[in-house]
């Protein structure tokens, strides 16, 4: 269990993000058409999950455009956006904003992946959605970075999560 703060309280998440260096967790994500995409739909390819509370809340919105951008320039590198918002609601933000170059997973119906990555938050008014973290996976399937951010309202360190991408 890890402990974050929304506005300074503490929240609880159901575990901890996968080390460094270690096998990136499987994972059964719904994807915008209501289909499953998993680890390995993405095999040999380099992968950002940014992974956030909800796509209707400004710091959420604000990560998914920021990683859309940074997303463009890269190669071989797929940016997925997950959350336990409903795949409509995701598919609705990205259509809405013009958001191509990330691709948008939901949690809601499996809910295996923030169990799995140690994400869900078991405490607090965000109960059951995801904490806002970024975990980096290379094309060999290892983690090679993570961050839960510490204070929810708060962005992530997208540069640090970026240069280990170009690192890996």
């Amino acid at each position: 269990m890890a402990t974050v703060t929304l506005h300074g309280d503490a929240i609880q998440t159901s575990g901890s993000l996968p080390k460094t260096n270690s096998k990136a967790p499987d994972f059964a994500l719904t994807n915008t058409d209501l289909g499953t995409n998993t680890l390995a739909d993405y095999k040999g390819q380099k992968l950002v999950l940014n992974i956030f509370p909800s796509v209707d809340t400004g710091t959420c919105a604000a990560s998914v455009r920021q990683f859309n951008q940074e997303a463009s320039e890269l190669d071989n590198t797929k940016v997925l956006c997950i959350s336990r918002d409903l795949p409509f609601a995701l598919a609705r933000f990205c259509a809405a904003e013009g958001l191509d170059n990330v691709v948008s997973l939901s949690d809601f119906k499996d809910r295996s992946f923030g169990k799995n990555y140690g994400v869900a938050f078991t405490s607090g008014p965000l109960e059951t959605l995801l904490s806002r973290s970024v975990v980096v996976i290379d094309e060999k399937g290892q983690v090679v970075y993570t961050e839960q951010v510490q204070e929810t309202v708060d962005e992530p360190n997208y540069k640090a999560a970026l240069e280990a991408l170009m690192d890996a």
